[in-house]
């Protein structure tokens, strides 16, 4: 069973709780703000990307914005599909080396408009690089790379080998 404890109260209604003391209800949010905006500098992209089958690595720091991929399996092959919008296929780039995959893009946008009574000039541009490790049993001869409609849709496929499907070993007791 609780006890009641019953304390004076000095304190007037409408009166801060400590000398000095005055609520401000946007300061805790401003200091949020300004530490998200000192941990966007810091890493603030640095994650994993999903990892299937030995496709693990992290974003490079260096890049703004990276775009999103999905990585699955099927018995045949498996599939990275990365949604690139605004891009054409002319500006990205797929190579395979060294036991990784790389998707590389770059965007290069410029508008100029000219009236009588104003001047506006705009450039934008942004590049992007992605890697990925390929797992073994891959074909990297057969890999292709498909894009429409800004989805970029890389095919690894298997090989023979890799395609088998697990031959179960029967334990008996010893």
């Amino acid at each position: 069973m609780a006890t009641e404890t019953k304390l004076a109260v000095t304190k007037k209604p409408g009166e801060p709780a400590l000398a000095g003391e005055v609520w401000r209800p946007f300061e805790s949010l401003r200091k949020e703000v300004d530490r998200l905006f000192e941990d966007f500098g810091n890493d603030f992209w640095r994650r994993p990307l999903r990892s299937l089958a030995g496709f693990e690595r992290t974003w490079p720091s260096r890049l703004a914005a990276i775009p999103p991929a999905d990585v699955s399996e099927t018995d045949k092959a498996y599939e990275i599909t990365a949604e690139l919008p605004g891009l054409d296929e002319k500006n990205i780039e797929v190579n395979v080396a060294q036991g990784g995959l790389t998707i590389k893009g770059e965007k290069k946008e410029e508008k100029e408009e000219k009236k009588t009574d104003y001047y506006l000039s705009e450039r934008r541009y942004g590049s992007f690089e992605r890697y990925f490790d390929l797992p073994e049993g891959v074909d990297a001869d057969k890999i292709e790379a498909t894009f429409k409609n800004g989805v970029l849709k890389v095919t690894l496929p298997k090989t023979a080998e890799a395609q088998k499907p697990a031959k179960k070993i029967e334990v008996k007791a010893a």
